[in-house]
């Protein structure tokens, strides 16, 4: 029985962070583009996790993006091969991998800082909140750069 319950205590350690758990920041965390404190925006929070793990913080996704276009600028020594990008998906609240969602441009829902480029799950969800709140386009995070995927209408 002891055995069980070690292997299984062994097991638990093995599993992988999820993204929902990287949601909770202490309440000194700051922007690390803006240095505006993160946790009164939980909707909005977008986190870079670095290859040894380390965590910073953004009150959105576009300050995010704009770090990740000039890591040496604004976190020096962290690569840009290795980082996980996660942004707070606009319906479910819940932290995701950037891969994942839509980046919708230029809507009338605006973040802590104003205009901001909003993370929806799936296609058809995001261009349906795209007509519904008059953004510009749609993006996709590749894991190197944001890219169009506004389909041609």
């Amino acid at each position: 029985m002891r055995l069980l319950l070690l292997l299984l205590l062994l097991l638990s350690l093995c599993v992988p962070v999820s993204a929902d758990s990287l949601q909770n920041p202490d309440g000194k965390a700051r922007c690390a583009v803006c240095g505006m404190f993160v946790a009164p925006y939980p909707n909005w929070l977008a986190v870079l996790e670095a290859d040894d793990g380390q965590r910073y913080y953004f009150d959105g996704p576009k300050d995010l993006f704009i770090c990740f276009r000039d890591l040496p600028k604004y976190l020096p020594g962290v690569d840009a091969r290795t980082a996980k990008l996660y942004v707070t998906e606009y319906y479910t609240t819940r932290m995701l991998p950037a891969t994942e969602v839509f980046f919708v441009t230029g809507s009338d829902v605006l973040g802590p800082m104003g205009q901001e480029l909003v993370p929806v799950a799936g296609r058809a969800t995001a261009e349906t909140f795209r007509v519904d709140h008059a953004g510009a386009k749609l993006l996709r995070f590749d894991g190197r750069e944001l890219i169009d995927a506004t389909e041609a209408q």
